[in-house]
């Protein structure tokens, strides 16, 4: 026989169709060959088909059942297999004979097709009789997924997220900021950070915002301090943002500790701020920790310590960051709008509004900030929209709407918190600035490259330079030089592109020369004009505080430097075998980060707060407590914390005249001259604290009589109290 056989000697039908279409044309036995051997299945179910002549066999006729044939797939894959390749190799033989060949072989094919059908069947009836038998090649296979319950599926979520990226940023800045401001939190209810001065007075500002809009929001800018004056809660910055804080506990003590509490809170939120604003912008993971820590822990700022309202600083980044991410729009990629979202440009609105209720110290120059890039974003959505490019709207109808809700709600935030400060400037005109007022707090340049007191690694080495500022507090303004160092080399070497390196450098530039006030050209063309025109840029009196932006500026270079090596680290790596990272290679992505964290080490003061006498606790208001001063007062304003009485002392930016009139007129107290006086501005009771009169007039009159004089006297304690 010519016929190829199949597997059980009797020749297959498909090797008899192909040796049919074959007969009538043997130019195709090529053809029926590649299709006898590609259509394995599809020949075991159409076995026993009648021949076919003048013709190839098409697949979709290969793939049709025939009469006389089995439709059960339970042939083995083997046998299939091998029965079509010996039916492509029989109709190529017929195919050279086609006139002798191609009856039998059709004849053997049909026979073919029903012996392989019965066996198909056999082997089918066997594996049917065996289902009900456990099959123990079944151990081996794969076992299936199991099905997690909902509390497995709950905890699998609350895994991942945290391990996510901003869980672990925002657990790492908390744990900086504990150990890098320590030991703040040692004994967080009895001590202050740097002095018990300036701290007292923000602490007393937590608690009366707290307080006072829990039980009369009406009152909260008649303060219970510097009476009888009005407004007088604006007469500085009021960290009003911070009031629900203020809302949990009461006295001297829960102001303390909350004031310790938000001190290392505000670290954290700058660290975490600046780590987002630069992972927005496309700085990497490293990249982005080194510009949050310079921003956070910039040796200058450990010369504000006691200004808790400087050290708040973190809603601008993070503000930034959003408003950034909202419009899909990054430093290093450009203007991406599928990644626009309207959510965070209300976000980003409502947490630069924030961020202004902590005060205009830092606040206003944010304001007019944000202000300019509205006016850019506006020039360059015009320029989109009529004459570059014609767009129907260019960033998008939900984006525009955000972008005008959020900027009015900034805006009437803004409005409504400037209402007292400029009730404050018209009943108070010694309270405003001169230019001369900023020409003693205007640093010279070689205050960017001193470092404070309060810097562990450079404080006793540049004493020397501090002494030779007139007023060093506000005139350390040393960045770190690691973070001078990074953002040199990120001039050059960066994930930045060189116009975006060019203008960081041009606002690091800018921003140090404003920083400097009246000191750069006598501020003729640089601090004067922006004193001069800009609403309430004349309540600022430190000039040097706008070094917060030429150290986030800073940063962001040294974040395009940072991470750019730590990418070419990764190429490096990458090309090994196996393909991870040295030891040292790791070090080395972790050392810039550990050097502006080194230049951030603290050797901050922390004083014990001055105890809250028993009369504080006692004795009703409105009260004077002697000897009042700026630094005297600001204890008492935290010890009224317990009744909020109304008293007459009172610590600001200024003093206002009444206060120096009340100091005045009662250095001879107990005298009818001063009880008279103070009996027209409404005083009931006056404490003079015994612990605190050396060296003054009332260390002769504290035991003196006062019969004739219409008042009572009694000891509470080191406290004499006079009733009036």
């Amino acid at each position: 026989m010519t016929t190829e056989q199949s597997a059980s000697g009797s020749p297959r039908p498909d090797a008899a169709a192909e040796a049919a279409d074959a007969a009538g044309k043997p130019e195709a036995a090529g053809k029926a060959d590649t299709t006898g051997a590609t259509t394995g299945p599809a020949a075991a179910r159409t076995a026993g088909a009648e021949p076919r002549t003048g013709g190839t066999q098409s697949k979709a006729e290969a793939a049709e059942p025939k009469a006389g044939g089995t439709d059960n797939d339970g042939a083995k894959a083997g046998s299939a297999s091998k029965t079509d390749t010996k039916a492509g190799k029989g109709g190529a033989k017929a195919a050279d004979k086609p006139d002798a060949k191609a009856g039998s072989a059709g004849t053997a094919g049909a026979d073919a097709g029903g012996k392989e059908g019965d066996k198909a069947a056999g082997k089918s009836q066997d594996g049917g009789d065996k289902e009900g038998k456990p099959d123990r090649w079944e151990a081996f296979a794969s076992a299936p997924e199991p099905v997690p319950s909902r509390i497995g599926r709950a905890a699998r979520a609350v895994g991942r997220r945290l391990i996510h990226e901003w869980t672990l940023a925002t657990l790492a800045s908390l744990a900086l900021a504990v150990l890098l401001t320590w030991p703040t939190l040692r004994y967080p209810r009895h001590t202050l950070p740097q002095d018990y001065w300036d701290p007292s007075l923000q602490a007393w500002q937590m608690a009366w915002s707290g307080h006072i809009l829990l039980t009369n929001p009406g009152q909260l800018w008649q303060s219970n301090t510097f009476f009888p004056e009005s407004w007088s809660f604006a007469f500085s910055d009021t960290l009003l943002g911070y009031a629900p804080a203020g809302m949990i506990g009461t006295g001297p003590e829960a102001a303390v500790l909350r004031y310790n509490i938000m001190f290392v809170l505000a670290h954290a939120l700058a660290m975490l701020g600046a780590y987002a604003l630069a992972r927005q912008l496309g700085a990497g993971r490293i990249g982005s920790a080194v510009a949050g820590a310079g921003f956070a822990y910039a040796p200058w700022l450990l010369a504000q310590a006691g200004h808790l309202h400087v050290i708040s600083n973190g809603g601008i980044p993070l503000a930034l960051a959003m408003l950034a991410r909202g419009h899909g729009w990054s430093l290093r990629h450009g203007y991406r709008p599928e990644r626009r979202h309207d959510g965070w440009v209300y976000a980003g609105w409502f947490v630069a509004a924030w961020q202004l209720s902590l005060g205009f110290g830092i606040g206003l120059p944010f304001a007019y900030f944000l202000a300019g890039t509205v006016l850019v974003a506006a020039v360059t959505w015009f320029l989109r929209r009529w004459v570059v490019r014609p767009v129907k709207r260019p960033f998008g109808r939900r984006l525009l709407i955000a972008d005008l809700v959020g900027g009015l709600f900034f805006a009437g935030v803004g409005g409504l918190l400037a209402i007292p400060y400029f009730k404050v400037a018209g009943a108070h005109p010694q309270a405003e600035r001169s230019i001369g007022d900023i020409g003693v707090y205007s640093p010279p340049a070689a205050g960017f490259f001193t470092a404070p007191a309060e810097s562990r690694v450079w404080g006793a080495l540049h004493e020397g330079a501090r002494a030779a500022l007139p007023w060093h507090p506000e005139m350390t303004l040393l960045p770190g030089f690691a973070l001078y160092a990074l953002a040199a080399g990120g001039l050059f070497f960066s994930v930045w592109k060189l116009r975006h390196r060019l203008l960081l450098l041009a606002g690091v530039v800018v921003t140090m020369v404003l920083a400097m006030g009246t000191r750069f050209f006598d501020g003729t063309f640089t601090y004067v004009p922006l004193f001069d025109h800009l609403p309430g840029w004349n309540g600022i009196r430190t000039p040097g505080r706008l070094m917060l932006w030429t150290t986030l500026l800073l940063g962001l270079l040294a974040a395009g430097a940072v991470s750019a090596f730590a990418t070419r680290v990764r190429e490096v790596y990458a090309e090994r075998i196996p393909s991870w990272p040295s030891p040292w290679l790791r070090l080395a992505t972790l050392l810039p980060l550990v050097l502006v964290l080194g230049e951030g080490l603290n050797a901050t003061p922390h004083p014990v707060v001055p105890p809250q006498p028993a009369a504080m606790r006692t004795v009703d208001g409105p009260l004077l407590v002697l000897p009042s001063s700026q630094s005297l007062d600001q204890p008492v304003m935290l010890w009224s914390t317990s009744k909020f009485q109304d008293v007459v002392n009172g610590g600001s930016g200024f003093t206002p005249r009444q206060l120096d009139d009340v100091r005045r007129v009662t250095l001879a107290f107990p005298d009818q001259t001063s009880v008279d006086y103070l009996r027209v501005l409404g005083v009931r009771n006056v404490l003079l604290m015994r612990d605190h009169i050396a060296g003054t007039p009332w260390e002769i009159t504290v035991d003196a009589p006062v019969d004739g004089l219409g008042i009572t006297r009694e000891e509470i304690g080191d406290v004499v109290v006079y009733r009036l």
